[in-house]
């Protein structure tokens, strides 16, 4: 399903600010030599994650699927000086590619890459964070947002990527992974120590502000 039509995709494009040279030669790049590139968060998505971090002046950011850096890198723009991004992977393939987008960007000092197992490795971080993101697989959304909701500071934000799931949210027949989201989607919405809304930004974005 299109969820916003490609006209209307392009439009939005042309009038949101360029990238920068690293992050378009790292999109290139992940389009190039990754799987699956259209998990990259890209220009427009990108630039949403890294204004909507500039504005909240995180000190701490946790993000749930570090991929090939985009999404993280962007994040990270936004962290106060001296702050800290805490990426996770289940694979190193592409640690190699992220600290060498993240060193263009003159990030590098505001980056720890784990990698492993996101359920098994949250557990173990002492540490509060003012800004989580998960964009990792889609059937333990709930799960992950579970394990972190006790790290986030009250007052903090979480942010899910892929809650529309290409409008497979509102179809009647749904698989393992559109379940789980439509899942995630309710369990949020449920929640009275949050508030909430979704973004039709690229796939979706479920933006969550902890209230107690």
């Amino acid at each position: 399903m299109e969820i916003i039509l490609s006209q209307i995709e392009q439009y939005i494009s042309d009038h949101t600010t360029e990238e920068t040279a690293a992050l378009k030669e790292l999109n290139r790049q992940t389009h190039l030599k990754a799987m699956m590139p259209q998990m990259l968060s890209g220009k427009v998505q990108g630039k949403v994650l890294e204004f909507i971090s500039r504005m909240m002046q995180p000190k701490s950011i946790l993000e749930i699927g570090t991929y090939t850096g985009y999404s993280g890198i962007c994040l990270a723009k936004g962290l106060q000086p001296g702050g800290k991004i805490i990426t996770i992977d289940i694979n190193d393939e592409l640690t190699p590619m992220v600290k060498d987008y993240v060193a263009k960007e003159n990030l590098t000092n505001a980056f720890e890459i784990l990698t492993g197992n996101a359920l098994q490795i949250i557990p173990t971080l002492h540490h509060t964070f003012d800004l989580v993101f998960i964009d990792a697989d889609k059937q333990n959304y709930a799960n992950y947002y579970d394990l972190v909701f006790d790290k986030l500071v009250t007052g903090g934000w979480i942010i899910a990527d892929n809650v529309l799931w290409s409008g497979k949210v509102v179809e009647t027949e749904k698989d393992k992974d559109t379940l789980a989201i439509d899942a995630f989607n309710k369990k949020i919405q449920k929640d009275t120590r949050v508030e909430n809304v979704i973004m039709s930004v690229r796939d979706g974005l479920m933006i969550v502000r902890k209230i107690g």
